[in-house]
């Protein structure tokens, strides 16, 4: 008799996002022994996936608050490469697939915002912000990044998009179309309209690209940061609007503006009967005739 080979595609993908307290951090080893805590939390519940929010790694930036605000993210910069080794290290160790939300990096000079997928096998992939804001070109003088792709992991194909690019329907459009799953969202925001906009555009994007979408923000006050005082969060996983899912949208929430861990299971076998049944189909009804999306 054949033997049966082992199913390594899951239909459940448990998600475990991190509301990311901001406080005063001495030493990038304190700040790490935080990461590691939530990691540690939310693989003891089984999760498949870490997300951690946009510039996490603030609070580093309290030693040179002397500095202009251009110089002290470029300092902050620095700890990037070992920040994503130690992201890798946590992957494996505790077998999890970690997004580490975004931090600021220097490449010939330039200063982008990224981010690493730190996958529980070992292999690492880098994302990038297409969209800087205003305000991260004005004051920290930051880049656009150039690329915008889809991840194959152990759970589905993901895309992940950071803070401001989640405003840009068509961004999500891309991975979309290239099957993604779930789309995950990490976020910083200030103000309340800041996160309104982040939080209802995600959602937007779950409900026409048929995918979920998970968001991580930041909470907490930064007294010696310099254009990073203040933040605003409530993290959240959204779903299509359909009668598998939750009448709306929403899978799963955290309490605003408090430190927590947010863990969410979402099916994907319930995204290809979507797909197929649902009451509406969003990716199959649009009108190609008319108009169509490239990636040049």
């Amino acid at each position: 008799k054949p033997q049966k080979k082992a199913e390594t595609k899951k239909s459940i993908v448990r998600l475990g996002l991190v509301q990311w307290q901001m406080r005063p951090y001495n030493t990038l080893e304190e700040l790490m022994q935080q990461v590691e805590y939530f990691v540690d939390s939310v693989s003891g519940y089984r999760c498949d996936f870490a997300l951690f929010p946009e510039f996490f790694n603030a609070p580093l930036m309290a030693e040179n608050n002397h500095m202009s605000t251009s110089d002290a993210i470029r300092e902050l910069a620095k700890f990037t490469p070992e920040i994503v080794q130690k992201f890798s290290e946590l992957a494996i160790s505790y077998n999890i697939n970690i997004i580490s939300g975004s931090m600021p990096e220097l490449r010939e000079e330039l200063l982008y915002n990224v981010g690493y997928l730190c996958k529980r096998d070992g292999s690492v992939e880098r994302y990038e912000k297409l969209h800087v804001t205003p305000d991260e070109a004005k004051v920290w003088g930051m880049q656009g990044g150039s690329k915008i792709e889809t991840f194959d992991t152990d759970c589905g194909k993901i895309g992940i998009l950071i803070c401001y690019d989640s405003e840009f329907p068509e961004l999500s459009r891309l991975p979309a179309d290239d099957c993604m799953d779930i789309l995950f969202v990490p976020f910083l925001t200030d103000t309340q309209n800041g996160y309104s906009r982040v939080r209802h555009c995600s959602q937007a994007r779950a409900i026409e690209n048929e995918c979920y979408v998970a968001i991580a923000g930041s909470v907490g006050n930064l007294p010696n940061v310099q254009n990073r005082d203040i933040q605003y969060a409530q993290s959240m996983v959204f779903t299509p609007c359909d009668f598998s899912f939750p009448s709306n949208g929403i899978k799963a929430e955290a309490t605003p503006n408090t430190e927590m861990i947010l863990i969410a299971d979402v099916d994907i076998d319930l995204l290809r009967e979507l797909h197929q049944f649902g009451a509406v189909k969003n990716l199959k009804d649009r009108r190609k005739d008319l108009f169509e999306l490239t990636k040049k």
